[in-house]
């Protein structure tokens, strides 16, 4: 969603305008992979969205027959363009033939946004793509048709998008009112390499004759040029610096994102192939003062190899992250609070006698809408290989629960129309996902690791039955329609199983945590008491040895213990 990537404008956006931002994407290609799959991570981000799981079924379409276009963030209505005769069958952020599309909004440019004319947003070019296209290949090569036809109106944004075959990261900002359509550059990720990016233009200089591994528009550097942007030789243009230049906000509050990433996926060493495609290894903490957003010259890679195969409980893993045992740690300094809260509330930054601070912004986010991580499964048919692991809210206190890209209908907990923003749903889980982080934000270091270790038993379990899922829906791959119908059957099941697990869990919070004190249990999971009824072994665990010590700093001598 969008996030414009310097933090004033950050501060802008919260104080005047209704538009989401701060998203991140992992890319993980298949040599990179545990199980062969191509995968997509990605937190949408959000203090307005609604977190449910989009269904829209393909088809064959009339000639002449119209597709609306509406604006993602905003509900907007912006045009029609001429529907295409066949479109395929889109679940989320991915379609039945294996096409995964995410995205991050990095703003870039200002005077690049308004596009007089413009009616194709960010979000619909994502959806048009997964209606139209079978490749990643076909997704870039519509996005810039398309766009040159009716025109952009939103930011600059990076792309991720991968099939069963490859995974491509692509840039592209519009041209405001100096032409009509898109700037881009699109690199397709080396196989066995892992990429990410997270609201800032990560594509910097590119090959220019190679198109098996970069394409690009014809004028991405001449307009550079004749906007001021640029001025060197061709072979040293960088697409982000042109379109994106870096700042503080781009650096400490996106790209550090991207590096912690990269951080917990390749065990602190960054290994990345150099320009005369070596292979090169470098300490994560080589790249900290840029993460920092201190020195603009210690620029990360952009692809990576992970220190080992990648499964989708550690993409997971890296969509739950708060920059744990790094600089950043957002639960040691003082601003955790007494329970090492691993978030800070809205605005971006603080003043204090005159000098401005930033309040740390990780990957796990309290006001994401939905998050994923999906997989292509080249090893499988297309109606069986497209998985998307789909979860509502903050991903630090959520789940996620397997649903194929096929399936005929999303389960009735994601569905659209099932509560809102501002209407509460009983059924929804992100109402549900909602009551559970809120509850945990209250005394973090106590709750979570309960709601943690539940997510985690919940998608393991999942992991070790979609193999016997994938099995039965092939004894039936020559029927499509009960290849379907065995499979939404079993994703609205498990989807329907969690969601009533985690609403009996946040009244199981609710009883054990109350008013800051917490029951004891016995092995078997029952309350202790003291034989009649009344909980017994209460304790309070009380607060963090640094909170104690500011608390003590700050008013010691009213609350100091005298004899």
């Amino acid at each position: 969603m969008r996030k414009l990537s310097f933090l004033m404008s950050m501060l802008a956006l919260l104080a005047g305008q209704q538009a989401a931002f701060a998203c991140t994407n992992v890319i993980i290609t298949r040599g990179a992979s545990a199980d062969g799959s191509n995968m997509v991570s990605y937190a949408a981000d959000s203090h307005q969205l609604f977190g449910e799981l989009y269904h829209l079924e393909g088809g064959v379409h009339k000639a002449g027959e119209m597709r609306r276009i509406v604006d993602w963030d905003s509900n907007r209505p912006l045009g029609e363009i001429p529907q295409a005769s066949v479109t395929y069958t889109r679940t989320g952020n991915m379609n039945e033939r294996q096409l995964i599309i995410g995205e991050t909004t990095y703003g870039g440019r200002e005077e690049l946004w308004a596009q007089e004319g413009a009616i194709l947003d960010y979000g619909s070019l994502i959806y048009i793509a997964l209606e139209r296209c079978t490749t990643a290949r076909q997704a870039i090569a519509l996005i810039y048709d398309l766009t040159s036809r009716y025109g952009y109106c939103s930011e600059g944004e990076s792309f991720s998008i991968a099939d069963k075959d490859e995974a491509w990261v692509m840039d592209l900002i519009g041209k405001g009112s100096y032409g009509k359509g898109i700037v881009y550059v699109a690199r397709r990720i080396p196989d066995g390499y892992i990429c990410s990016h997270a609201n800032q233009s990560r594509i910097t200089t590119f090959p220019l004759d190679r198109p098996d591994e970069c394409v690009y528009s014809p004028d991405v550097i001449s307009f550079a040029r004749e906007r001021g942007y640029f001025s060197g030789a061709d072979g040293d243009f960088s697409f982000a610096d042109a379109y994106n230049p870096l700042d503080f906000g781009g650096m400490r509050g996106c790209e550090a994102r991207a590096w912690s990433a990269f951080n917990i996926l390749c065990e602190g060493n960054f290994t990345f192939l150099d320009e005369n495609g070596m292979e090169q290894t470098r300490p994560a903490m080589d790249y900290i003062e840029y993460a920092l957003g201190h020195d603009k010259s210690k620029r990360f890679p952009l692809f990576v190899k992970p220190s080992r195969k990648i499964s989708v409980a550690d993409v997971a893993r890296v969509m739950r992250d708060h920059y744990e045992g790094t600089p950043m740690d957002m639960t040691t300094d003082i601003g955790a609070g007494g329970n090492r809260l691993p978030y800070r509330w809205r605005p971006m930054s603080f003043k204090v006698d005159g000098k401005e601070y930033y309040n740390e912004r990780a990957i796990a986010t309290q006001q994401t809408g939905f998050w994923f991580v999906a997989q292509a499964r080249p090893s499988l048919p297309d109606l069986v290989g497209g998985v998307i692991w789909f979860g509502c809210d903050d991903a630090a206190t959520s789940y996620l629960t397997p649903v194929y890209a096929s399936v005929t209908r999303v389960p009735h907990c994601f569905e659209h129309g099932n509560g809102d923003m501002l209407h509460y749903s009983s059924a929804s889980a992100f109402w549900i996902c909602n009551r559970v982080a809120n509850a945990c934000y209250k005394a973090y270091d106590i709750m979570a690791p309960t709601v943690h270790a539940k997510a985690l038993q919940w998608e393991k379990q999942c992991s070790e039955m979609l193999p016997a899922w994938d099995a039965e829906a092939l004894k039936l791959i020559k029927n499509g329609k009960a290849v379907r119908k065995l499979l939404t059957g079993r994703c609205c099941d498990a989807a329907d199983e969690i969601f009533r697990q985690w609403s009996e869990l946040e009244e199981y919070l609710l009883v054990k945590f109350i008013d800051g004190n917490v029951k004891a249990q016995n092995p078997d999971g029952s309350w202790v008491t003291n034989g009649y009824g009344v909980p017994d072994n209460i304790s309070q665990p009380g607060y963090s040895e640094k909170w104690k010590a500011a608390v003590a700093a700050d008013n010691g001598k009213i609350l100091e213990v005298t004899e």
